[in-house]
């Protein structure tokens, strides 16, 4: 699936609202439900979501920007939300994700990237013991975010 850099907005746009939709004024048995300990509740994915956009795509850009696939990204705790988040409400946590979406949004759309930047890639750390570094295009990391198909950006972009 090819999506322009603005396809891929309506969908970056929409997610704050949609997880709200589903989960502001549920019960926590509906929102702590996991399916175990390395697993995520309906609250966990919007904790999970915030520490992306504090720490992982936004960073990960301006690797990608200034160095390429010179210098790795930065490795992305999945967990860290945990112990950062911990006790906040489900609304608060929504109400901060709309918030860092809404920021991280209108700073990308600032930087007016045009299909060459979107199509640079970035490489990830290797992991001790674990396989080679995979290569990262942003686009296809903003896309990941979202749970949508990895894309690229049209030729018009």
């Amino acid at each position: 699936m090819d999506l322009s850099a603005e396809e891929t907005f309506e969908v970056l746009e929409r997610t704050p609202g949609a997880l709200r939709a589903l989960l502001d004024g549920l019960s926590d048995p509906w929102l702590l439900a996991s399916e175990g300990p390395e697993t995520f509740s309906p609250k966990d994915v919007v904790g999970h979501l915030i520490h992306g956009e504090e720490t992982d795509w936004v960073p990960r850009l301006r690797i990608i920007l200034e160095h390429g696939e010179a210098k790795p990204f930065t490795p992305f705790d999945r967990f860290a939300f945990r112990e950062k988040y911990a006790g906040w409400r489900v609304d608060r946590l929504l109400d901060r994700f709309a918030l860092l979406r809404r920021e991280n949004l209108g700073l990308l759309r600032g930087m007016r990237l045009d299909a060459a930047a979107l199509a640079r890639t970035g490489s990830k750390a290797k992991r001790p013991g674990g396989p080679s570094p995979e290569r990262a295009s942003f686009s296809r990391a903003v896309t990941r975010k979202t749970g949508g198909e990895p894309t690229r950006s049209s030729p018009s972009q």
